[in-house]
């Protein structure tokens, strides 16, 4: 049944429901199958909230009888739910459930962040941020390490650290009033968790009733976003901005007007891009689909006049979202915005960059991930422009595939914008592109064989990358002597390391440890080149910080010892051999 469709027949809230119903069995109307999913869906939300409150249960220490007593009243009301969503008979009792389980959600989530809200290096990094507002310090291109005495450091391939705010500056200006109140780093989780909880109550009211307990699903109740608002993300921000940009996005423009509700749309979009660098990714894939689909009904010059003004009013939320810092540090600002693309961050996540990291022993092109993504990126954007009849409904997907083949691909950047999927699922029907412009093929490529051959060759480029830097050895060969502290078990003191540069370009390794899937404190060499030329051979003493390295257990997994360069960007590891020789 299509999204209008169920839309109308929501009207009739007071309507029994037909399940379980003489009326309804055998074939009846498609009314019972929506009301079916409404059913089922509300269900999930409580289920989702299940399996996260038993941790939050289990997370209650020391005397905290009155946390421990709501807990046990949201177990009473999640039943009280689950019970009444299985027998109510009316779609206004239903939705009436739907409020009731959002409501519970929010009390889960904020005895959550009652309990944890410390944050890590993003909720950290923006508090600290926000006290150089009140201070009236710059906030870019300042170097903190004292922020991450508790918290993990973004390690580089040049061996050391990003110890400054890389974040547009949105995040840091909405904390510094509460930051003002709490002097704590506590202030920005607060601030990402409240983010958090009105987008889910923003988009539990844009959505279709019958579909309202996905929001509360998506963004509350699996618990994965909670726990990155209680890290501090500012992403979250950017993804309250950007539910009505999205939620009915195909209406955008229609019949050549922006109105009030596009004028908001395109405020928030540049807002958006002023919390965080997520929502540049979604931005031309967005501009490309509205322009299709307004060319589509008005013509080409209309379209671009529509596109235009939406474009200039993103621009204008933009710079109204970070005035302050374009008045006070301009060139800070731009600088410290694109940080992230330039500081060379050590592969982590869970893209394909794993097969030089986790599978093999390196690779001497490293970089051309890095190009694989951009390449990727590039391709996705020309396919959507090609068939945006196909992928136009994809739009809120298509923007983060390109960093599954990027060196920092985790699922953070994936699992951010997921509830944007379905503001876009629920809201935005398929047969909105049916009419929407797309260029005119050769006649040679009108064939269905041929578009998709079309398609496969936009991602050529990317794949090809990939195959070269997955493909590329290991620019070190090395062999690893490792020293132990007497009597301690496997506490590492130091290591003899033999390395030999196989590539026609001098390297400057930079030396670190990894167990499992992320690599730990750069390691001091106290012998050995700082470069190492080309074909040349060089022996290397390592220390790990403090003197000392407790190993990962003997039993499952490796001990690595991993080796980086910058320039060019490489990536060598060999096993730390457990044979022991003592000091």
């Amino acid at each position: 049944m299509s999204i209008g469709t169920s839309t109308i027949a929501l009207g009739a809230s007071d309507l029994p429901l037909p399940v379980g119903s003489d009326q309804t069995r055998g074939p009846h109307p498609e009314q019972g199958d929506v009301q079916a999913w409404h059913r089922v869906l509300t269900v999930l939300a409580v289920i989702g909230l299940f399996t996260g409150i038993r941790p939050l249960w289990n997370g209650i220490e020391g005397p905290s009888p009155h946390l421990a007593f709501v807990v046990t009243c949201s177990y009473a009301g999640l039943m009280a739910c689950g019970v009444l969503a299985l027998t109510a008979r009316t779609r206004r009792a239903l939705t009436r459930i739907d409020l009731a389980v959002l409501l519970l959600a929010i009390v889960i989530v904020l005895c959550q962040y009652y309990l944890n809200h410390a944050g890590t290096d993003e909720g950290q990094l923006t508090a600290q941020a926000a006290t150089q507002v009140l201070h009236g310090h710059p906030i870019y291109g300042q170097s903190w390490p004292w922020v991450f005495k508790h918290v993990v450091l973004t390690p580089t391939m040049s061996g050391g650290g990003d110890y400054t705010y890389a974040y547009p500056p949105l995040s840091a200006l909405l904390t510094a009033p509460v930051h003002a109140l709490w002097h704590s780093t506590a202030s920005a989780t607060l601030v990402t968790t409240a983010f958090l909880i009105a987008t889910a109550v923003l988009l539990w009211i844009m959505l279709p009733a019958q579909w309202r307990s996905l929001a509360t699903l998506t963004c509350l109740s699996l618990g994965v976003l909670p726990s990155y608002a209680r890290d501090g993300y500012p992403a979250l921000i950017a993804l309250f901005f950007l539910v009505p940009v999205i939620v009915r996005f195909h209406l955008t423009g229609q019949g050549g007007r922006l109105g009030r509700r596009g004028t908001i749309a395109a405020l928030c979009l540049g807002v958006a891009c002023g919390a965080q660098q997520l929502p540049w990714f979604l931005a031309p894939f967005l501009l490309v689909t509205l322009y299709a689909l307004r060319r589509g009904e008005l013509g080409p010059r209309s379209a671009l006049a529509v596109v235009a003004r939406y474009t200039g009013l993103a621009v204008l939320g933009w710079i109204i979202a970070d005035a302050f810092c374009l008045v006070t540090e301009p060139v800070g600002l731009v600088k410290g915005m694109l940080l992230p693309f330039s500081q060379h961050a050590v592969p982590h996540g869970q893209g394909l960059m794993g097969i030089s990291y986790y599978l093999t022993s390196g690779s001497s092109r490293l970089g051309y991930y890095a190009y694989a993504g951009d390449l990727l990126l590039l391709g996705l954007l020309a396919a959507t422009v090609l068939f945006v009849r196909r992928l136009g409904a994809a739009v809120t997907v298509l923007p983060w595939l390109a960093f599954y083949l990027e060196i920092r691909s985790q699922d953070g950047y994936y699992v951010l914008m997921t509830p944007l999927w379905i503001a876009a699922a629920a809201t935005v029907p398929m047969s909105a592109f049916s009419h929407a412009w797309q260029p005119r093929l050769p006649r040679l490529l009108r064939s269905r064989t041929a578009r998709v051959l079309l398609a496969g060759a936009l991602l050529v480029p990317a794949t090809a990358s990939t195959a070269i830097a997955a493909t590329s050895t290991a620019p070190l060969r090395m062999h690893a002597t490792a020293h132990w502290a007497a009597s301690t078990g496997r506490t590492l003191t130091s290591v003899d390391l033999t390395v030999t540069n196989r590539t026609n370009a001098a390297i400057t390794p930079h030396f670190t440890y990894r167990y499992g899937t992320d690599a730990w404190t750069f390691w001091t060499a106290t012998s050995g080149p700082a470069t190492l030329p080309a074909h040349a051979s060089a022996h290397y003493v390592l220390t790990p910080p403090h003197g000392k390295l407790k190993l990962g257990a003997a039993s499952g997994g490796r001990n690595y010892l991993v080796v980086f360069s910058d320039a060019p960007q490489t990536v060598s590891s060999t096993v730390i051999p457990l044979v022991a020789h003592h000091h």
